[in-house]
């Protein structure tokens, strides 16, 4: 038999001291009803379900921080809604990246055999190592190691100029000796 909380004091006590009863009881009563209202956002069941799932979770774990005076519907509900805010804006800057990325994998493997993306790597890896030292070296503190042009000159003790001139320097190189391909070449490996 499932527990009943008559008020909202006594639910979120319970919910503090830990009582699984507790948690039972706001999953059964509100799970439903925060799915239709996750729905409304997202349009989609399952990213509706995951918001919500998350909602509880958290909720479960900071459960020592609520507040007696606190609403839990109204609690709830804003937590629906500002994980779907967080989800859609951390989605918003991926999907676009994830759509290139995919696009520049395609272009490199179709109609090509299938060690084609290992043939890819090996070659720009190549060209890399061919360029003049001081260019790789910087444009492989830009690429790999993700250092800003600002850290670069610090780390190397360059002029920002010099700096944007290597880079810049590397990537006319690569783009010539690999070809029309090259800028989707170079995506793959370094984003």
């Amino acid at each position: 038999m499932q527990e009943v909380y008559s008020d909202n004091i006594q639910l979120i006590h319970a919910l503090k001291t830990g009582d699984p009863k507790a948690y039972t009881f706001l999953v059964n009563t509100y799970h439903h009803k925060l799915c239709v209202y996750a729905y409304s956002f997202t349009h989609d069941h399952n990213s509706a379900e995951d918001i919500v799932q998350n909602v509880f979770m958290r909720i479960w774990n900071k459960r020592k921080n609520l507040k007696d005076d606190f609403v839990i519907s109204n609690l709830l509900y804003k937590s629906v809604y500002n994980e779907f805010i967080d989800q859609y804006r951390s989605k918003k800057s991926v999907y676009p990246l994830e759509k290139k990325y995919i696009v520049a994998l395609n272009a490199i493997v179709e109609n090509e055999d299938e060690h084609s993306l290992d043939r890819v790597i090996k070659l720009v890896k190549r060209e890399i190592q061919n360029l003049p030292p001081k260019c790789k070296e910087i444009f492989l503190l830009s690429k790999e190691e993700g250092l800003t042009n600002i850290e670069i000159a610090e780390y190397k003790k360059l002029s920002i100029k010099s700096v944007e001139a290597h880079i810049t320097k590397a990537f006319s190189i690569l783009r010539n000796s690999l070809g029309e391909k090259a800028n989707t070449y170079l995506f793959l490996m370094f984003g």
